[in-house]
């Protein structure tokens, strides 16, 4: 069945949905430093932590797959985005090697003002598993279809950038524009056409770390 909405709709604290984020590692962070970047990540079975205080986005869509990782299948809902606008980008991750646990903090698009200083991304996929948030979808319909989305960048195709194969015919939702605030989420892989991150910072540091809450 199809549920169409039209206008604006609000769930607090929608615990399906991701925002985007960007890649645990230093060599990325110093390429994405140089401006925007093709940004490609295969599934490694490390969930690492994104926060922001706000994300805008155009053309989503959202759908149930199963990634493969090292330690097996991992249930994921996985989120398209046209193209998406954060503030106060925050990523953390903790890594265990054989001389303990080594973390990685990353910050882009701290307080900004306007749209030159936030994070900005395109062909967006995200793999995740948990979110908390205040969220607005507009022009939503639920209950669609996986293979007759019509916004959004569409279905990732199986086995894309170590992405599983979702159910034909099964369950997804789709929006025109959405905005989430004040987002805390974890998720295990992600994917985008471009990434462009204003002011980034990246802090490698022994032990855990995580991001402040918004």
């Amino acid at each position: 069945m199809k549920s169409l909405t039209r206008g604006g709709t609000r769930w607090r604290r929608f615990a399906v949905v991701m925002v985007p984020s960007v890649a645990a590692s230093a060599a990325i962070g110093v390429a994405i430093a140089q401006g925007a970047l093709a940004a490609s990540f295969s599934v490694s079975g490390q969930q690492f932590q994104v926060t922001a205080e706000r994300l805008e986005g155009t053309g989503f869509v959202q759908y149930g797959a199963m990634d493969q990782t090292g330690k097996g299948g991992q249930p994921v809902a996985v989120v398209g985005l046209d193209s998406a606008k954060i503030t106060s980008l925050c990523q953390a991750v903790t890594v265990p090697t054989p001389f303990g646990k080594v973390s990685m903090l990353l910050k882009a698009g701290t307080g900004a003002k306007d749209d030159d200083g936030k994070v900005s991304a395109t062909k967006l996929f995200i793999d995740a598993s948990d979110l908390q948030a205040d969220a607005r979808f507009d022009e939503v319909d639920i209950g669609v279809s996986v293979d007759a989305t019509t916004k959004g960048p569409g279905p990732a195709k199986p086995g894309e950038n170590g992405r599983g194969a979702y159910v034909p015919g099964s369950f997804a939702q789709q929006a025109k524009t959405v905005e989430f605030k004040n987002v805390d989420q974890k998720a295990w892989a992600t994917s985008a056409g471009t990434f462009t991150l204003p002011g980034l910072k990246m802090n490698v540091s022994m032990g855990d770390t995580a991001c402040p809450k918004s």
